[in-house]
């Protein structure tokens, strides 16, 4: 046995042939097999050190399943078909959906890629060029490269597990390189595979549409595959890549499997279930519309999947998901920094604007203890509706006479941040870019062709045009002196062809994820440039909610809905996969622009409190008496707003968007502060007047106040749980707390002495 021990993380080899990686939470063990391939034995609970006895135990398997198709002559009884493998490859004894698939010529290769070697690395930094986990210094993590080869095809594999110090997850990525002496095509090459011993699990994942993003979907698992998937060229409205696999739907127990991608693009996040009801999760770039040109000695790397894993259901996935998103993913200083307290001007004045009315609203936003001013879309070209000037960077004369840097001295001499809004991967037909370079611009050579939202697509798989956009933008960001950029992308990609590609001999089977890389390259100029900038991404609201934004953007807009009620199932599903502090909140105006719904002002704020705070309503309107209700809560939220960013976050009831009654909390790394935000969407006829909500998460030895008022032991609030305010119902008046539809109470609950 060899043991390297770096803190609390473990990495031994046993018997010269198994692999066990492990930490105080997890344990993933993988081993050489019998045809030299890569098979793995275990994901989950920490095993802590396995005996050479354990690893026969888990290895044994002698017994060949019926009606399968042995590997080869030579392996007796092994077939893949009834092994658990590590990157699985279809058609040599396997026929489920394999990890790669790689042609040469059009004739499909039937790969076979055996162990060679492997090395050991500590360091994982973070690096711009590439959004992927990372590590600082040498003792945060430990990553196993597994060399392997197939000497028939010429093809080098090498899958990279990290594992991280008390995180309950592992991060996979694949390498393939070719070293035969002519080009190949990569078709399909997944990111990770998780295979389990049994099918006793619902699928959660996160699906929608514009204004109503990541709602929580379950499905039971049967024989066959279930998928969800984006072929836009971002994550999408629609499909998350995140999934998730339970045992049950119980926040606080039982065992929960999970993926995400560390990307932004198209891709694939499956599950599929054998006749023997094992189950095999795959996740990586959609091989739908891709492949990859793979010439002499060149090399393709995967985006990285992260495999999550927790024994105390829901919300143990959501500590797990968090904690490594927020230490591990996110840029580390924004964990250090106080988020700003935005003001938006995009529902209050729309296109309307000039910089009288904006300064009208900064003053107004600063008295009441706004932090930061966003000019929203508008600012640029002539741009009057959203049909115009995208790609025309420069500054609306009209609105801002004496220029943007005049405009922002003077919102940074009252206090306030500077922000702005742009869209850099479009471009409208009325602006001079569009007119000098058309082939700029994401489109096939053919007649038809379609425009979304008056705007085309700008072609970011051509350096050239990501290198001019970054050339447009950096003026402004220098002259307004930014402290806050909202980056959004409003049409996804159709037609997806580029003439650059076509002009350079490259397959536009390699359009989608240049394109992402091509988008990562603009944040790596920006961010280069200007790392203290915080870039709030966008893509139509939510339609770019994933690992791979994050890495760049320590939030993000979740919809362009900024219905408080419609936030509840959105932050509800977002949260299962996203930490709290990446969810940016905008307090609007009612009824709402985008639903109609008439919500009061305490009920839209107590909704906001939980993540990044912001406005977005004309406040140069309000009377006086909800203008001190802002100015309240601001100054309120501002006391607590390191426990609503970045404490640990719960769901108390459930997950189910369609649930009346919601439930969630922040605590402090102590137990000893907690706040519990109670909603109840529609008011309930003749309900009883005494309910409760559990709270599994306080201390029972500890005494706590609820509200300034009634001390409670933590014991009483543990197992019979916190009192719901009174809802009224017909015959309380006099001791009714919530009245009507649409009621909220935030709770603080405190320990004393």
């Amino acid at each position: 046995m060899i043991t390297n021990s770096m803190t609390n993380k473990i990495f031994e080899i046993i018997n010269g042939h198994t692999f066990h990686l492990h930490n105080q939470r997890i344990s993933y063990v993988l081993t050489i097999m019998e045809n030299g391939q890569l098979g793995h034995l275990y994901y989950g609970k920490s095993l802590g050190a396995l005996s050479v006895a354990d690893i026969a135990y888990l290895k044994t398997q002698n017994s060949k399943s019926a009606g399968t198709v042995k590997y080869s002559p030579d392996t007796g009884n092994f077939t893949l078909a009834d092994r658990a493998q590590e990157y699985p490859v279809y058609g040599s004894s396997d026929f489920r959906r394999g990890a790669i698939d790689v042609s040469c010529n059009q004739e499909p290769w039937y790969l076979d890629f055996k162990f060679a070697d492997y090395s050991i690395t500590s360091d994982k930094p973070r690096n711009l060029e590439t959004p992927e986990s990372y590590a600082i210094g040498n003792e945060e993590a430990t990553q196993l490269n597994m060399r392997l080869v197939d000497d028939q095809h010429q093809l080098e594999l090498t899958e990279h597990f990290t594992i991280f110090d008390n995180q309950s997850v592992v991060v996979r990525s694949t390498t393939v390189k070719n070293c035969t002496n002519k080009p190949v095509n990569i078709e399909n090459m997944m990111s990770a595979v998780l295979e389990l011993p049994d099918d006793k699990f619902q699928m959660i994942n996160l699906s929608g549409a514009w204004l109503k993003e990541r709602h929580v979907k379950f499905h039971n698992l049967e024989q066959g595959t279930v998928a969800v998937e984006s072929l836009k060229g971002a994550s999408g409205h629609q499909h998350n890549p995140f999934i998730a696999l339970v045992r049950s739907q119980d926040l606080n127990q039982g065992e929960v499997y999970a993926s995400n991608l560390v990307y932004s693009g198209n891709f694939i996040s499956q599950v599929e279930v054998n006749e023997w009801h094992k189950t095999r999760l795959m996740s990586g770039l959609n091989p739908t519309y891709f492949g990859w040109k793979l010439d002499v000695n060149e090399s393709f790397k995967t985006p990285e999947a992260v495999m999550y894993y927790s024994d105390h259901g829901i919300n143990g996935l959501m500590d797990v998901a968090a904690g490594f998103t927020k230490k591990h993913v996110i840029d580390r200083r924004w964990r250090q920094r106080d988020r700003p307290i935005v003001f938006n001007n995009w529902e209050a004045t729309y296109y309307d604007f000039d910089e009288q009315k904006l300064l009208k609203l900064a003053r107004q936003a600063k008295r009441i203890g706004m932090e930061c001013f966003v000019v929203d879309d508008g600012w640029f070209g002539q741009r009057n509706t959203d049909r115009s000037s995208l790609g025309d960077w420069r500054v609306d004369p009209r609105k801002f006479p004496n220029g943007i840097a005049a405009f922002s001295k003077k919102i940074h001499a009252m206090g306030l941040q500077m922000g702005l809004w742009f869209e850099p991967e479009m471009v409208s037909p009325d602006t001079s870019l569009y007119q000098e370079h058309p082939d700029w611009v994401v489109r096939h050579p053919y007649k038809c062709v379609s425009i979304g939202r008056g705007q085309y697509v700008l072609d970011f798989a051509n350096p050239e045009v990501v290198e001019s956009v970054y050339q447009q933008i950096k003026p402004v960001i220098l002259a307004a002196e930014l402290d806050y950029m909202k980056w959004d992308m409003n049409r996804n990609i159709t037609e997806a062809y580029s003439p650059y590609l076509t002009r350079h001999n490259i397959p536009q089977t390699e359009f989608f994820h240049r394109y992402a890389q091509g988008v990562n390259r603009l944040y790596q100029l920006i961010l280069t440039d200007f790392p203290d900038m915080l870039i709030e991404g966008c893509a139509g609201g939510g339609g770019r909610f994933d690992l791979g934004t994050l890495f760049y953007c320590p939030q993000i807009w979740p919809s362009d809905d900024s219905d408080a009620v419609e936030r509840l199932s959105i932050l509800t599903g977002t949260a299962l996969a996203y930490p709290l502090s990446s969810f940016s909140n905008h307090v609007s105006a009612a009824p709402n622009d985008q639903v109609g719904r008439q919500t009061s002002p305490d009920f839209r704020q107590m909704v906001a409190d939980f993540g990044p705070l912001g406005y977005e309503l004309d406040i140069s309107k309000l009377p006086l008496d909800e203008l001190e209700q802002i100015k309240e809560n601001i100054a309120f939220y501002r006391r607590h707003r390191q426990l609503f960013v970045n404490g640990r976050f719960r769901q108390l009831q459930s997950i189910d968007p369609q649930s009346n009654e919601v439930t969630w909390s922040v605590e402090n790394t102590d137990k000893t502060e907690f706040f519990v935000g109670f909603y109840r969407k529609l008011a309930t006829p003749n309900s009883g007047v005494l309910n409760y909500v559990k709270l599994p998460m306080v201390d029972p030895n500890l005494t706590y106040q609820i509200d300034g008022q009634e001390k409670v032991s933590g014991a009483v609030l543990q197992h019979l749980g916190l009192r719901q305010p009174y809802q009224f119902n017909g015959a309380n008046r006099d001791t009714a707390e919530l009245y009507g539809d649409f009621q909220a109470h935030l709770f603080h609950i405190v320990s004393v002495e």
